[in-house]
């Protein structure tokens, strides 16, 4: 069981270090596809294993929990490594016709495989430490990944995305210090116990605030999401849809491990915090996405503004609620890559990204304008794509626990979704190129063609399939939520009879 849960840690590094020894030969983009591969498989037999027997758990080096590194897969963690292994094959071959030989010599593909490398990790982890650890894995490849571009917009937003995550690592790193001096433990089942025990309910209350702090910032939760629309358009696209469908993920999937596994004592204030930052989130990101008027920044403001979906659904706390956050995690993951990867076929063929300045692609591309509707009406949630179902299941939810404002909040904030993709739809592919300029799909050769529309149609492919047979990814989800809900399994699988 160890094995089955750290080889889809330890294979991303080790298809870094073989990128590491090829990066000045031809060859670094397939050793990464190759081990994207491996992960995809390794990812399938781990999630395949829980869903057999249930959360199981490792001990590095037969060191007892605990005492020793613990790596842990239940029914989220393991549905986010394999989430994650299929952004990154998808990423990794639209990369091959994106990344150039200058950037494979500086390390794009080394820095690739470890960002991957440590989203797995930072998924897998079963103490607060060494989930700072594989945050910091993630903050130095992101920014490798950010700077490479080498022009100064690139590097003006790497600088600001380096500097506001230092931050929030501070946060992280004085929350997790603080939490050792007064429980002696740091590993996420012992805390469970030890913080319910804690004589002193307040301290651990502002505890887990700089817990909230920390990884609201790195999830982009209002109002700390400022960093992301000022970085996440600057750098490759490849780059922007690996960030759009992982790394806010990893501070959303910290708030709800630390917040249903560890600090359940006072949900009433807690609890009540997250609500209304995930409804200022979902109508910040929004408004912010409306006013823009680049393809990417557009994006990148609805990224925030479906964060707040996934912490809605923390806020609320029900088997319903929790249920609709993991559901909207994966759902998320899938169409905010492929609508970036969209972004960056469409800059290749107008040579843009602001709206006014180009145009033309239905009639040029008109399989493109289909592969970006799948995932624009997803992100929207028109039914029956699997957007429909994530906003349905939190929008009920919310109704349910009579948070008339909420539901209210969460409707509004999907129609004016809705006028986004509207105005990137009239804008890029409806109207013509406004310099007479026809798109013409022929100006990617034949390779780049497959590389990049095949990893677009399999994703769209999934937001439909996820959409139109939804039951087995629900029952999945409820799942899910009842585990994170229940957590003794999680702690039996850690513990044992430590417990």
């Amino acid at each position: 069981m160890s094995w089955i849960v750290a080889l889809p840690i330890l294979t991303p590094f080790i298809g870094a270090a073989a990128c590491l020894f090829l990066r000045n030969r031809r060859g670094s983009g397939w050793i990464s596809v190759l081990t994207a591969l491996v992960s995809l498989g390794l990812a399938l037999r781990l999630l395949v294993t829980v869903m057999e027997n249930g959360v199981i758990a490792g001990q590095v080096s037969a060191w007892p929990a605990p005492f020793g590194i613990t790596l842990v897969a239940d029914y989220l963690s393991a549905a986010m490594v394999l989430i994650t292994a299929i952004i990154g094959l998808a990423t990794a071959l639209w990369a091959m016709a994106e990344i150039g030989p200058t950037s494979a010599r500086l390390g794009w593909f080394v820095l690739f495989q470890t960002l991957l490398g440590g989203v797995t990790g930072a998924f897998l982890t079963g103490d607060l430490f060494n989930l700072y650890v594989w945050f910091e894995v993630l903050l130095i490849s992101s920014f490798g990944l950010l700077a490479i571009g080498g022009s100064r917009k690139a590097t003006d937003g790497a600088v600001k995305y380096v500097t506001l995550n230092l931050i929030a690592t501070a946060f992280f790193l004085s929350a997790a210090g603080l939490t050792y001096g007064a429980t002696g433990t740091l590993n996420m089942a012992d805390l469970h116990r030890a913080v319910a025990e804690h004589p002193d309910q307040g301290l651990m209350t502002v505890i887990a605030m700089l817990f909230m702090l920390a990884f609201g910032m790195k999830a982009a939760v209002f109002p700390l999401f400022f960093w992301l629309p000022a970085s996440y358009h600057t750098p490759h696209y490849a780059v922007s849809a690996l960030f759009a469908g992982l790394l806010t993920k990893v501070g959303v999937y910290a708030l709800i491990r630390v917040f249903t596994l560890i600090f359940t004592h006072d949900q009433g204030w807690t609890h009540e915090i997250l609500l209304w930052c995930a409804c200022l989130t979902m109508l910040t990101g929004v408004l912010g996405a409306a006013a823009q008027s680049d393809f990417r920044k557009i994006l990148s403001f609805h990224i925030v503004s479906q964060i707040g979906y996934m912490v809605l659904g923390l806020a609320l706390m029900t088997p319903l609620a929790l249920t609709g956050a993991v559901f909207y995690i994966l759902h998320h993951i899938i169409v905010k890559a492929n609508l970036f990867l969209v972004a960056g076929v469409s800059r290749r063929l107008t040579g843009g990204s602001e709206l006014a300045q180009i145009g033309g692609l239905y009639r040029a591309a008109p399989f493109l304008a289909l592969l970006f509707l799948i995932p624009a009406f997803s992100l929207a949630g028109f039914p029956p794509l699997s957007g429909f179902w994530a906003k349905f299941l939190l929008v009920k939810a919310s109704l349910d626990a009579q948070e008339w404002l909420v539901a209210g909040i969460a409707l509004v904030v999907g129609l004016l979704t809705i006028f986004s993709m509207t105005k990137i739809w009239a804008a890029a592919f409806w109207k013509p190129h406004p310099g007479g300029y026809e798109p013409v799909l022929t100006q990617l050769s034949l390779r780049a063609r497959a590389l990049m529309l095949g990893p677009m149609a399999a994703l769209a492919l999934m937001t439909l399939v996820i959409g139109l047979m939804p039951q087995p990814f629900l029952s999945f989800a409820t799942r899910a939520a009842g585990q994170l809900l229940d957590p003794a399994a999680y702690i039996h699988a850690v513990l044992g009879d430590k417990q």
